[in-house]
């Protein structure tokens, strides 16, 4: 019996710490594309960062040509990398112009989306709590916008729009560790990603510099780790439970850009973020209790 119980402890265990990982590699993203700047166009970062990708995951094109996946498991490789595409688009498009840790917090709306996304496609329940806890993530995110004192830029506007194609990427990115190993997930969406990306970077194509070409293949190098360790956070411990664990992600971007870029503490940012935070990681706890709930034999049965 210990054994049976200590299995599921150790892998929850295993998958917080790919997630404290993943934090760090994403955090470490934003930072080299907010260096990276305006100087590339975001459609030709994104290109870059992901062509990169390729690259380093090139010996493993061999192994997929020779065992490719089934046809319906490729759809949905397919369908992830073109919806993540066009939200990395606008990722970097926000990322050069924001500071770092108001793009973070911005980002933090997607897992409402993947809660939306998860009571509409795969039949979860929303109850009220949650409900309630979805209006209050929308109040952290009027603090943050501060609507009536502060214009709406195009980069705000531009992240949220990028949140619900990320919260979909996420949905797949889990659906797809039931049918594919981690590798070939994460090379999967770097080959789709980089198809997508292509026409946009011609349209917009500069030469870069070298200083440029190496951030974004550093980029490339850090942000496919990320993705690896993600996956594997997924594979081990349920998304309910990982998911809070993202918000460790605010910490280190507000480091980054007081640290390296000069970046204020904006107050707004960092009050909303907070609200916005604790409310999607109530959600996060009551779907992990939930999901126990749903798991744990009634007391009668126990007793056998």
């Amino acid at each position: 019996m210990s054994d049976t119980t200590t299995r599921p402890t150790d892998s929850v265990t295993a998958g917080i710490g790919w997630m404290v990982a993943t934090t760090l590699c994403f955090a470490s993203v934003t930072g080299m594309v907010r260096f990276v700047g305006t100087s590339v166009s975001a459609p030709e970062a994104a290109f870059l960062r992901y062509a990169f990708g390729v690259l380093f995951f090139s010996p493993m094109v061999i192994r997929l040509l020779k065992r490719p996946p089934k046809p319906a498991v490729m759809k949905l490789h397919a369908i992830r990398g073109t919806i993540h595409g066009v939200a990395v688009i606008m990722w970097f498009y926000a990322m050069a112009r924001l500071p770092v840790a108001e793009v973070t917090a911005l980002g933090y709306v997607a897992p409402f989306f993947v809660t939306i996304g998860a009571a509409v496609f795969l039949n979860e329940k929303l109850h009220a709590r949650r409900i309630t806890a979805l209006l209050v993530g929308l109040l952290g995110t009027m603090v943050i916008l501060r609507p009536g004192i502060s214009e709406f830029s195009s980069a705000q506007i531009v992240q949220l729009c990028a949140a619900p194609l990320f919260a979909a990427s996420f949905l797949l990115a889990k659906n797809l560790t039931e049918k594919a190993d981690s590798s070939e997930i994460v090379l999967l969406l770097s080959i789709f990603c980089t198809l997508i990306l292509l026409p946009f970077a011609v349209f917009t194509w500069t030469t870069p510099s070298l200083s440029d070409t190496f951030w974004l293949a550093m980029t490339a190098a850090v942000a496919t780790l990320g993705h690896f360790t993600m996956t594997q956070a997924f594979r081990a411990a349920p998304i309910t439970i990982t998911q809070p664990i993202q918000f460790l992600q605010l910490v280190w971007a507000a480091l980054i850009g007081v640290t390296l870029f000069g970046e204020p503490l904006d107050p707004f940012v960092m009050i909303g973020g907070g609200i916005v935070v604790a409310a999607a990681t109530f959600i996060s706890h009551r779907e992990a209790v939930a999901a126990r709930r749903m798991v744990t034999p009634p007391s009668v049965a126990t007793k056998d």
